[in-house]
């Protein structure tokens, strides 16, 4: 696909992502779903009413009434859908920074788009074919408030309420001024937790950290938990569909971390679990303690996604499925990935031990990431051919799931191009950190010598 990546499509706003496309984007939509109403919803970003008016224009102009729900977490959105059965745009850039914006687009079965279904879309919006309404028979908008009070009341419904209630919690929470600020804090004090906040206020100009929920990022979270004595830290990204955690010493969990431990409390023998292609030895060594089968996909929600529907379909069994980056699935609750749902489950552990060691097991690996930018499409190709290369030379065989990933037993190595972003993403583990930072410097290295000579 030419538009849609691992995520949706995004880009830095009024440049790669303009009103015009996000129209053009709508049109081609509301025409390949043929529906009567549609809904539109965004994350806090300042240009996210900007592309929602143009949004619910292009549903509106090929005959579909719109749902406008305002600002409402992705997860709020789906759930939506799913009640509704309605499909949905989502502006939102989730994790990227405050410059950016995106579009997201949720079926009428409240699950993301799979690629087929994307494909179509594209074709419709690179060859502006759109089934123009005329004049009588344009959509009708209407406001709907309830969906973040609906939206809440539904996990409430569908976590261990008196477990969490009995641990008398402290929770210190940072939803990174993102849409989660809407929903999060009241859904944890309705569980029975005191709740304490930082960057809690809605504002798409992300003053107090950029949204992206990784460690260099989280400092206040962590200074708020040791302040404030709480058990532990739950931060979201833009659209609070991923959850990253602190445990009650103000200490940082790796997502790979969490995902394991998450996974172990869910998996039993002969279950499925999804991760993509750069999933860690720690998830592998859970599947292999409890005897369940580990599904690679590229990396992206919309490619996890599509392969839990075919194992469901089968007849497999998945209670859980996601990524390192705090992105994780609980399919029996609902197909998308839930930062305030994740953080809810990990609650449930935490109830009954310390968030410490809820995830000692699960820490003995070091993990590194590292970064290429480009500007231009032939320093990409560059880029690629040099990690074509590195990875033929290489003493491992490469899996070409996504981009090439190279395992050596003690370690592994990843290198691919983003999904959403202009930059090529090199990551490493090992139990030994100068293990891995030694092939990701070289991975890396590797890139910025073509990128030099491109």
């Amino acid at each position: 696909m030419k538009l849609f990546g691992s995520s949706g499509t995004r880009g830095v706003a009024g440049e790669q992502l303009t009103p015009e496309f996000v129209l053009r984007v709508a049109k081609a939509a509301g025409t390949v779903w043929g529906v009567e109403r549609a809904a539109v919803a965004r994350d806090t970003r300042t240009t996210g009413q900007m592309f929602t008016n143009a949004a619910a224009s292009g549903l509106a102009s090929v005959g579909v009434d719109v749902d406008r729900l305002g600002v409402v977490p992705t997860p709020g959105v789906v759930r939506y859908c799913d009640a509704e059965e309605v499909p949905a745009i989502v502006i939102t850039a989730s994790h990227n920074p405050p410059e950016y914006n995106g579009v997201k687009l949720v079926g009428s079965d409240g699950v993301e788009l799979p690629v087929d279904r994307l494909e179509a879309v594209e074709r419709h919006i690179l060859d502006e074919e759109f089934a123009v309404a005329d004049w009588r028979t344009v959509g009708e908008t209407r406001h709907v408030d309830s969906a973040n009070r609906d939206y809440v009341d539904d996990m409430l419904a569908r976590v261990d309420r008196e477990v969490i209630a009995d641990g008398n919690l402290t929770v210190a929470l940072d939803p990174g001024h993102g849409a989660g600020a809407l929903t999060s804090p009241d859904f944890y004090r309705e569980l029975g937790c005191e709740v304490v906040t930082v960057n809690g206020q809605p504002d798409g100009h992300f003053p107090g950290r950029d949204p992206e929920p990784v460690q260099k990022h989280l400092g206040d979270l962590g200074r708020l938990i040791r302040a404030s004595d709480a058990d532990v830290g739950i931060a979201h990204d833009g659209d609070a569909d991923r959850a990253i955690f602190f445990d009650e010493h103000g200490e940082y969990v790796e997502g790979d971390t969490s995902l394991a431990a998450l996974a172990a409390a869910q998996l039993e023998a002969g279950d499925t679990t999804v991760a993509a292609v750069n999933v860690s030895q720690r998830l592998v060594d859970v599947c292999d303690e409890v005897g369940a089968d580990l599904e690679l996909t590229p990396i992206g929600a919309t490619n996890i996604i599509t392969r839990i529907r075919e194992l469901q379909a089968d007849g497999e069994r998945v209670p859980i499925a996601g990524e390192g980056n705090g992105g994780i699935f609980f399919p029996d609750y609902r197909l998308v990935r839930d930062g305030a749902f994740i953080g809810a489950k990990f609650l449930e552990l935490v109830a009954e031990r310390p968030a410490s060691e809820v995830v000692a097991p699960y820490t003995g690996y070091a993990n590194v990431r590292r970064n290429v930018l480009y500007d231009e499409e032939a320093e990409l190709d560059a880029m690629l051919d040099a990690a074509e290369a590195y990875a033929l030379e290489a003493d491992a065989e490469p899996d070409t799931t996504d981009g090439y990933r190279l395992d050596y037993g003690d370690a592994w190595v990843l290198v691919r191009p983003s999904g959403t972003e202009p930059k090529v993403r090199v990551y490493a583990e090992a139990r030994d950190r100068a293990r891995a930072e030694s092939l990701a410097n070289d991975v890396h290295d590797a890139l910025q010598d073509a990128l030099a000579t491109a």
